[in-house]
């Protein structure tokens, strides 16, 4: 008689849902890792500017190594671009400002109601970016490229700012109306007034709302 063979034990085979589990917690971790990156840099950027800001400093901030800056961001000045684009719409989201429903609702009420929507969106992205606008500035004046980055990021601002006040106003601006509200609501108009001059948000807020009322004065 034969004896009979010992079955082989099949191998249990890895569970979707677990590996599902591990790849998302590491998402999750690369993602709390490049927030704590943008935050360090963020922070040091409008503390010691450009030049005084290094790679290794920010991975110190933020407690990774510098490897991990680089293979996150690739460059210093990568890291730039990114934590202005965050700076302007408030968070990591690839959507732009003018899909936001804190623009969109620009729209919405009356005249009163849509302008104070308008400059209440306007100080927080002011409070937000003013700072590291100054950086931009000095990092603009020593590398072309940035310098680039600068100029169409000031662009794509004159057209939100177009938008803005259209939806404010239910009437296309004018040329002169535009370039005049463009340059009084920049970052260096709120850096001066607030920074320099020691306007608090609120008094920064009232004098926007006068200089809107008066530039668009029929």
């Amino acid at each position: 008689m034969q004896p009979v063979p010992k079955s082989t034990p099949k191998s249990t085979p890895k569970s979707p849902t677990r590996r599902r589990y591990s790849s998302q917690l590491r998402e999750q971790q690369a993602g709390q890792t490049r927030a704590q990156v943008l935050a360090a840099a963020a922070e040091l950027f409008e503390e010691s500017g450009w030049a005084g800001t290094t790679v290794a400093a920010i991975a110190r901030q933020a407690g990774v190594a510098v490897e991990t800056v680089y293979s996150n961001f690739g460059s210093k000045k990568e890291l730039l671009r990114k934590i202005v684009d965050v700076a302007v719409v408030g968070d990591t989201e690839p959507i732009p400002l003018a899909e936001r429903t804190v623009f969109t609702r620009l729209g919405e009420g009356e005249r009163d109601a849509r302008i104070d929507a308008g400059l209440a969106m306007l100080a927080d992205i002011q409070a937000r970016i003013a700072k590291l606008w100054r950086t931009v500035g000095e990092a603009a004046a020593s590398d072309s490229e940035i310098d680039e980055w600068r100029l169409r990021w000031e662009e794509g601002r004159r057209v939100d700012v177009r938008r803005s006040v259209e939806l404010i106003l239910e009437e296309p601006v004018d040329e002169v109306v535009l370039d005049l509200l463009w340059g009084i609501f920049s970052h260096e108009m709120y850096a001066m007034l607030v920074f320099d001059r020691g306007l608090d948000p609120e008094q920064y807020t009232a004098r926007m709302r006068d200089a809107v009322l008066r530039i668009t004065a029929r």
